[in-house]
């Protein structure tokens, strides 16, 4: 069924949809689903070893382009100037 152009307004309506409880319950799942024994800080410990392991043991070559990268901001320095600190 469609509705006539005349009754169809001519500026725009203003429409809100509160999520708030839908965004607390997806919350609750979120959290059930990690666990009791999740441990954000050991979870962010474990990314930056991973990171330090990632840019480790570079040649003069990769070293070359982190530096670049890091130059332009792509890449967060670590360490002391060198990927592999």
């Amino acid at each position: 069924m469609s509705v006539p152009d005349a009754a169809r307004p001519t500026e725009p309506v203003d429409f809100a949809v509160d999520l708030t409880g839908h965004e607390m319950t997806r919350r609750v799942h979120v959290m059930d689903a990690l666990g009791a024994g999740w441990d954000p800080v050991e979870v962010m410990r474990g990314e930056e070893e991973a990171y330090d392991l990632l840019y480790s043991g570079l040649d003069e070559e990769q070293q070359r382009l982190y530096d670049t990268l890091v130059a332009a901001g792509v890449l967060p320095r670590r360490g002391g100037g060198r990927a592999a600190a």
